[in-house]
């Protein structure tokens, strides 16, 4: 499976968030531009409310579906 990178992003995230220059921006490698990103953002854990809807709108069903 090939990932494409979201280039207009990450040089949103570099040259307006970081305030690097183009030069400096495209000098980079990409574990350099990680590295000063900073780590990801983390999902939100799921609460029990958040899982109580999940399991209300798609509930388990067996194959001839009945409730599981």
């Amino acid at each position: 499976m090939s990932r494409s990178l979201d280039w207009p992003a990450l040089m949103r995230a570099g040259i307006q968030g970081l305030r690097l220059t183009p030069e400096a921006f495209w000098g980079l490698t990409p574990a350099e531009l990680q590295m000063m990103l900073g780590p990801p953002a983390q999902a939100a854990p799921l609460l029990s409310e958040g899982l109580d809807a999940l399991m209300a709108a798609w509930p388990d069903e067996t194959s001839e579906g009945d409730p599981a």
